[in-house]
């Protein structure tokens, strides 16, 4: 990358999945160092304790809510790191995934601004160890595709249901009902094993198991945000749990 005009560098951190000591240690270290801290609705006070020294800036973004507009998380990101040395735009789970990463990528390069990119883990692992469930199985799932259902404005609001073994489905909440029933009308079985995973890894995580024909029937009722994984490669533990 080109030298950058600015004195200040940008860090993209990844959170993790909501509990503070699962965020990487680099990450941590770069929270203690921070000047500037722009951070994600779901990033939790336990983890803002990390950077107590630092300017603390929300920018998040929830379903349904008044949230920043993302144009103007990008003006901030780039007038941040024109008057501080370290600015770390802090984004739950990953970075690279559902994170409108490459918008800001974008405004930082276009205004000279020098960059790196700390990955986190991202909720599909995290609820997959949390629900000790193997999204891959031999024999029966060899392939996994994450997905969601946020679409950009001027994108048709139709959910593409991605062709796998096993399916995990990112801000499920409201949609996930949804997704159940055009996965029913597209042929796929109304027994296949569910698991929803509100707040995964935190303190108030709720677990649930059901079929695709419920998930079809019955709307997610959930306070915070909801993973959803769906496949055989489920089916074993997910009996065994009931």
């Amino acid at each position: 990358m080109n030298q950058p005009h600015s004195t200040g560098k940008v860090y993209l951190v990844g959170a993790g999945p909501g509990a503070a000591d699962l965020i990487t240690v680099r990450g941590a270290r770069l929270l203690q160092q921070a000047d500037i801290v722009l951070y994600d609705a779901l990033v939790t006070p336990d983890m803002l304790a990390l950077c107590a020294q630092a300017e603390q800036i929300s920018v998040g973004k929830r379903s349904g809510q008044r949230s920043a507009a993302q144009s103007h998380i990008n003006t901030l990101l780039v007038e941040s790191a024109q008057r501080a040395a370290i600015v770390v735009r802090l984004k739950g789970g990953d970075p690279m995934l559902f994170g409108r990463a490459d918008e800001e990528l974008n405004a930082l390069e276009a205004a000279g601004i020098d960059y790196e990119i700390v990955p986190g883990i991202t909720t599909a692992l995290a609820a997959a160890a949390s629900t000790r469930q193997p999204l891959t199985k031999r024999g029966i799932a060899r392939s996994v595709a994450l997905f969601t259902s946020s679409t950009a404005p001027d994108e048709a609001e139709e959910t593409r249901i991605p062709d796998c073994d096993t399916l995990v489905q990112y801000m499920g909440g409201r949609e996930a009902m949804l997704t159940a029933e055009r996965m029913l009308s597209r042929g796929w079985s109304p027994d296949l094993p569910v698991m929803l995973v509100e707040n995964c890894s935190r303190s108030d995580e709720v677990i649930r198991r059901v079929t695709l024909q419920q998930l079809a029937q019955e709307p997610v009722s959930a306070t915070g945000p909801v993973l959803v994984m769906m496949g055989e490669a489920m089916r074993q533990r997910i009996n065994a749990a009931r």
